[in-house]
């Protein structure tokens, strides 16, 4: 995954870095190809702001996580986890598209015939 990382009003740390890379790694592996992730990391008043935005081959999501009293690592966590979430939406819908979402078709056909008795 190639990621690039913009620090907003925050000091850049290794440690953030690497916390960012060691999440979204975990998160290309559930991706089928090569993904891009562009990370803005900001502090406004007393909130710490991470947004993520990734790119891959058919998805593109754009996410935004927040936390207060300056605790970054907390805004990184909750951002990854919204675009976990999203990610496996995304591939459920793809799954439930490409074997023709066989069995709901089964299931109303059963249903009308229980009704009709």
């Amino acid at each position: 995954m190639n990621i690039s990382i913009t620090f907003k009003n925050v000091p850049s740390s290794d440690a953030v870095k690497s916390h960012i890379d060691k999440k979204l790694n975990k998160l290309d592996k559930m991706l089928d190809s090569p993904a891009e992730a562009q990370v803005v990391l900001s502090e406004e008043k007393l909130h710490s702001i991470a947004e993520i935005k990734l790119i891959c081959d058919k998805l593109k999501i754009h996410a935004k996580g927040e936390a207060e009293e300056n605790n970054m690592y907390s805004a990184i966590d909750s951002v990854v986890e919204k675009i976990r979430i999203q990610i496996t939406k995304f591939k459920e819908k793809q799954k439930r598209h490409l074997a023709g979402d066989k069995q709901s078709i089964k299931d109303e056909v059963l249903m009308d015939l229980v009704d009709s008795e």
